[in-house]
């Protein structure tokens, strides 16, 4: 290809209105991510102290949750929240909201199984140490386990992140105008152009790179520091 039909290409790619809708559908990706991310921290959390809990059913729930959400695709609670969960409950549910609230419970199911797995990967013997010393039990969990189990989990809840951030291109499965879906549209409406679909997908290779490789090094950095 010549460079006078590069540059047709590009101008058709990434004229006009484009390049705007790329920009609104990557805003919409990260945003989609970020809030289902806050979610999945704080209902994570509360999961994980279930798992951890005394109490026979709230660790058997958890569990439960915990394993229900890894065995079931995420495509498919897509699809039941979006597809069938409206038509049961004869409501509507914008594919956004439906989106957030299944990334969330995946997420939360996940940071469930890091809390749990960094709280219980504590030496007993360090609890025992700190009450034989005078401390309060809520002293020692926040003097002496919390600060502990918080440097063993930021590294994987980090890399967990990322993975929420990649996965969230199902989304166009369910109508999410994310940036998957619009350059999907725009590769659509300039299939004479040979090299569109090489342009547009090799630059959200670029795109998903540039969000998740920050936090992937991130991740590693932590993690061979507190190692």
């Amino acid at each position: 290809m010549d460079t006078n039909s590069l540059l047709a290409t590009l101008q058709a790619l990434f004229g006009g209105v484009n390049a705007w809708r790329l920009c609104e559908g990557l805003f919409m990706s990260f945003f989609i991510s970020f809030v289902s991310i806050f979610f999945s921290i704080i209902f994570g959390s509360i999961c994980g102290l279930c798992m951890l809990s005394r109490f026979f059913v709230s660790r058997a729930l958890a569990k439960l949750y915990l394993e229900f959400v890894r065995i079931v695709p995420i495509l498919a609670l897509l699809y039941v929240f979006y597809f069938g969960l409206p038509q049961l409950l004869d409501m509507n549910l914008s594919n956004v909201f439906v989106g957030i609230v299944v990334f969330s419970i995946w997420g939360s199911a996940e940071i469930g199984d890091l809390v749990r797995g960094a709280f219980s990967s504590i030496d007993k013997h360090q609890r025992e140490s700190a009450l034989s010393l005078g401390l309060s039990p809520l002293k020692v969990q926040f003097f002496i386990i919390l600060p502990q189990a918080t440097k063993r989990l930021l590294p994987t809840s980090i890399n967990l992140f990322t993975r929420i951030i990649k996965t969230t291109s199902l989304l166009l499965f369910i109508g999410v105008a994310d940036v998957l879906l619009v350059a999907r549209q725009i590769i659509e409406a300039n299939q004479r152009f040979d090299l569109a679909p090489f342009i547009m997908y090799g630059l959200l290779l670029v795109l998903y790179f540039a969000l998740c490789y920050p936090l992937s090094f991130l991740s590693k950095k932590l993690e061979s520091k507190w190692s």
